[in-house]
């Protein structure tokens, strides 16, 4: 699976079913070479966001779980979130205390999400910690910065077209 970090996955039509499966055999084929476990519920949870497409929170995740035949306790959920997480398999988006499905499995970036308030659907793109005003300023002030969160709130496509209420 190929992908352009420059371009933000999320909110363009595209074939959903061949997304899905090309991220789950890209996670697949680098747990595999890098020696790490990806247990069956490591992985449904990975294909749970992978199908939505947009930020879960753990207990929406546990019941999605649930429904599935998994474990029902919190645990379960947050053990494989912290796996996923922590291999860049998925991202926390802050503003919302939830997960979205990483659209670049096989490679190593600085995500920059964009978030709709009406739908809470979630685009990735590439974002660059050492770039722009905040890059200046960590350069400039002698930091190094190794993690930056950028997360952005608005309107997404879909939602834009449709009549408010």
């Amino acid at each position: 699976m190929t992908s352009n970090l420059a371009t933000p996955l999320g909110f363009e039509a595209h074939d959903h079913a061949a997304c899905v499966s090309g991220a789950l055999e890209a996670v697949e084929a680098r747990c595999a070479a890098e020696g790490l476990r990806l247990t069956p519920v490591r992985r449904k949870v990975l294909e749970l966001l992978l199908r939505e497409h947009r930020a879960l929170g753990a207990y929406a995740i546990l019941d999605l779980l649930r429904d599935a035949g998994f474990g029902s306790q919190p645990p379960v959920a947050y053990r494989a979130l912290d796996f996923l997480a922590e291999h860049g398999f998925v991202h926390k988006i802050e503003r919302l205390n939830a997960f979205v499905a990483c659209a670049h499995p096989n490679e190593r970036h600085s995500p920059a999400f964009m978030i709709c308030r009406l739908c809470d659907a979630v685009a990735e793109a590439q974002s660059g910690p050492t770039r722009g005003a905040l890059g200046a300023a960590a350069q400039a002030a002698g930091f190094e910065i190794e993690k930056t969160v950028l997360e952005a709130e608005g309107v997404c496509p879909a939602c834009k077209d449709k009549p408010r209420v």
